[in-house]
């Protein structure tokens, strides 16, 4: 098969395709013929050799994709799952490539009303999203939840997602273009972060209840500022840097919580929990239409350094799909 390589840390012209040795599943695998994959900021920061991919994980990056079952693996003869039918994955690396083996666990159909390739749009977004904001943040119905990068794709599903749940959203983006999208996923809130200070908006908006937040160390300090009491700050994201200071005062008095996650690293079975409540409580809202993926462009999978070039200048809204 051919796959997108690293041969070393570097601009997105260090992309490289190549032919490699086809993926044998192990105990436990499917393996799954890609139709499409996605770029995600990690691959962005795995290709400059800031993140390199956990233990016994492809080395090419790639962290979810849509396709169909090619052949079952040891242990999933029973899993339900059968040869040509339509999924999308979560994975830990390798969606840059024609195919992929796939923890059973982190299988999911291909919901109703959405095409194979558009699916590839989905799997990352909706366990980083459900997870953060259910599992850890705990978001309920008439909260105001603050997401950061409200134009990524992370962002306008968090968006569509918490209006699902009930909660009130503000938004930061870095275009009128992007909030004007956010508007109409069903942001409340928009605040364009070039030309507005978001904690004096937020606050004045009477703070948040939870935060979903990318950019780590530099907004540390500005997303205490703007939480409510008893508010919850999630970090996924160090794209402004990982360290900072805390003001511990202000988290005493306003019983704060601070949490810091990611996902590509979890356990196994961490990961097929997560992905089973997505496949319970999210699928539905996507089957309905109240969730759709958003995709700005789709680019050929061998093309993936004019894709991650994209990415890096932020001039998309919503996810970038790699196709065969």
């Amino acid at each position: 098969m051919y796959a997108i390589r690293i041969p070393e840390p570097g601009g997105p012209d260090v992309l490289s395709w190549t032919e490699v040795p086809d993926p044998v599943p192990a105990e436990g695998e499917v393996l799954v013929d890609v139709a499409a994959s996605a770029v995600n900021r990690a691959d962005v920061a795995q290709r400059q050799g800031n993140y390199p991919p956990p233990a016994g994980a492809s080395e090419y990056p790639g962290l979810e994709c849509s396709g169909t079952v090619a052949a079952l693996g040891p242990g999933t003869e029973e899993s339900g799952w059968g040869v040509g039918d339509p999924v999308c994955a979560l994975l830990t690396g390798g969606g840059y490539a024609e195919r992929v083996a796939v923890p059973v666990g982190q299988l999911l159909p291909v919901p109703k009303g959405v095409g194979l390739v558009e699916a590839a749009a989905l799997p990352e977004v909706a366990c980083t999203v459900w997870s953060n904001l259910v599992m850890v943040g705990g978001l309920r119905e008439g909260e105001t939840l603050l997401v950061h990068g409200g134009g990524s794709g992370i962002g306008t599903f968090a968006v569509q997602f918490a209006r699902a749940l009930g909660a009130r959203v503000a938004v930061t983006a870095g275009s009128d273009a992007k909030l004007e999208r956010c508007r109409e996923l069903g942001a409340d809130i928009t605040i364009n972060y070039r030309t507005e200070d978001f904690t004096e908006r937020v606050r004045a908006e009477g703070g948040a209840d939870l935060i979903l937040d990318i950019m780590g160390g530099s907004y540390l300090d500005a997303n205490l500022r703007s939480l409510s009491t008893n508010g919850r700050l999630v970090i996924i994201g160090l794209m402004g840097g990982r360290r900072a200071e805390a003001d511990l005062g202000r988290m005493l008095a306003k019983r704060l919580s601070v949490h810091a996650t990611t996902l590509r690293s979890r356990p196994a079975a961490e990961k097929a929990a997560i992905t089973a409540g997505v496949l319970e409580q999210v699928w539905p809202l996507v089957e309905k239409g109240t969730i759709r993926p958003v995709v700005d462009r789709e680019v050929p999978l061998r093309d993936a350094a004019e894709a991650h070039r994209v990415m890096e200048s932020s001039a998309h809204t919503g996810k970038i799909l790699l196709t065969r």
